[in-house]
Formats: C-alpha cells, sequence, structure tokens
C-alpha cells in the first residue's frame, strides 16, 4: 500500500497484548474521507515525533492487516514503521476543517448500521453515529488490575523492557466502564461503553484533583461527557467494532471517540 496520509480521529485506551505488550488501537479518515483503522501500534513506545495527536496528518507505510477480516483494518508494515506526523487541522469556525473531513457519511438509525455491519458485502466496522437524545452518562466498575497470569507471561517474555527510560511501565488499568445511555432517530434505546484514551485520562487527572476519591472524579468525568458534550454540544459518535466480537454479538459497536463541535444556529444569516 507504500504511504498513506490519515487523520488521526480516534486513539482508544491502551490494553494489553500478549505479543507486542501494550497496544493502542488508532482509527481515522483517508484524504478521500473513507475510515481506516491501524492496529496493532505500540504508541507509547514511539519516539516522541511519532506520538501522534488527535487530528494530526499523519504518513505511515501500511498493509492489510491479514488477521482481520474487517476491510478498513490495515496495520503499518512492520512494528517498527516509522510514523511521521505532516499536518494538524485544529477547531477555527467552529471545526470547520475537520467537519468536511469527518463528516461525509452519518448514520442516524443503529438498526440499519449494526445491518450493515453484519452483511458480508459491507462488513462495515467504523462509522460516523449522530444520537438523537442523550438519556445519560455512567460508570459501571469493573475488575481493578490487569490480569496477572499475562502480566507474568509478559514480564517473562521481558517485553516491558525495552525504552531508552528503562523498564516499560504499563498504563494502569481502568476501574471503571464509562457508558452513555442513548436513543437513535427511531427511538432505540442502546446503552455504549466508550473506550477513548482521553475518556480515561480524564478520569486519572480527575482522581489526582480530588485526592483519590472515585465518587468525585466520576462525577466530573460525567459533567464533561452529559453537561457539557451531550447538552451544550454537536454531539457526534465515533463508532467501531472488535473483530472478535463483530459477527456475533447482537451489536458489536462501542464508542471509540466523541466529535463536539458547537451547536450551531439554524438559519443565521451573517
Amino acid at each position: 500500500m507504500a504511504l498513506t496520509k490519515v487523520l488521526i480521529t480516534v486513539k482508544t485506551y491502551p490494553t494489553l497484548s500478549a505479543k507486542y505488550d501494550e497496544l493502542v488501537c488508532t482509527a481515522g479518515f483517508r484524504e478521500d474521507g473513507t475510515w481506516i483503522r491501524l492496529y496493532p501500534v505500540p504508541f507509547r513506545k514511539k519516539s516522541y515525533n511519532e506520538q501522534y495527536k488527535k487530528y494530526d496528518w499523519i504518513e505511515v507505510d501500511l498493509v492489510k492487516n491479514s488477521s482481520d477480516f474487517r476491510p478498513d483494518s490495515f496495520r503499518p508494515k512492520s512494528i517498527d514503521s516509522e510514523i511521521k506526523v505532516v499536518g494538524h487541522i485544529d477547531t477555527n469556525n467552529n471545526w470547520e476543517e475537520r467537519k468536511k473531513v469527518c463528516l461525509g457519511k452519518i448514520y442516524y438509525n443503529l438498526t440499519e448500521l449494526i445491518a450493515e455491519a453484519k452483511d458480508k458485502n459491507t462488513c462495515t466496522s467504523l462509522a460516523v453515529f449522530k444520537p438523537t437524545e442523550i438519556i445519560d452518562f455512567y460508570a459501571e466498575p469493573v475488575e481493578r488490575n490487569w490480569d496477572k497470569d499475562k502480566l507474568a507471561k509478559l514480564n517473562q517474555l521481558n517485553l516491558f523492557e525495552t525504552t531508552k527510560e528503562g523498564k516499560f511501565e504499563v498504563v494502569q488499568k481502568l476501574p471503571y466502564k464509562f457508558k452513555f445511555h442513548f436513543k437513535d432517530n427511531q427511538g432505540t434505546e442502546s446503552r455504549m461503553m466508550i473506550e477513548d484514551w482521553e475518556t480515561g485520562q480524564l478520569y486519572w487527572n480527575c482522581l489526582a484533583r480530588h485526592e483519590g476519591d472515585e465518587q468525585k472524579a466520576i462525577a466530573d468525568v460525567r459533567k464533561k461527557y452529559f453537561d457539557d458534550f451531550a447538552k451544550t454540544k454537536d454531539l457526534y459518535f465515533f463508532l467501531g467494532t472488535t473483530a472478535q466480537f463483530h459477527n456475533v454479538a447482537p451489536n458489536p459497536f462501542i464508542i471509540i471517540g466523541t466529535f463536539q463541535p458547537k451547536i450551531e444556529l439554524q438559519g443565521k444569516l451573517f
């Protein structure tokens, strides 16, 4: 495929991999507005110049990910392939340039989107979705620590001892899943987890600010996503499936990012 230019719009919270230790799922748009997924990417082991931010344009040598049946899944040619940041799109004019790239195709009916995902001819696994109503945003407790057996195996393989700074420290596991409860344009209600890296990092920042008070941290995360994004912004979801559950889960999608420009008044003349 050679060098491909991608606008990064999604970086999920890191997970553990038996082969590559810690991985981030990255997704975004090609210059023609079509989706593309980049996986695996050992993001935190990349050099500073390669640690792209959201809405950076990057160039990277990609090949189809042969272990992933989803048509928009690619991977760097090698785990050490250089990722070059070549530009950035800012938020000027209420995200005008970002909208041009990201909002080419929007789904409003979740049932139709799921049907496209299950259809072998389309196999849609990445999408922009516009919820009709946000009912709630909340946290559910989960296992607080990474699997001990997996951590032990990775330590035995010395996969964590690869950085110039010394021993690689795996990212903290989030003790909660954050979820949106929403309706689509047919009134169908769904509850969907969000795995955006920014959501997890916001929780840790709030937890530090509240000196370890988890409920206050959760309240601050909810304030951001529900009181701000859901109530005062023009909120869209970036949705993605996982290869494991794409063909078996009734709803294979999770929220992998948000897109939230300000609400524009309709009929504005000047």
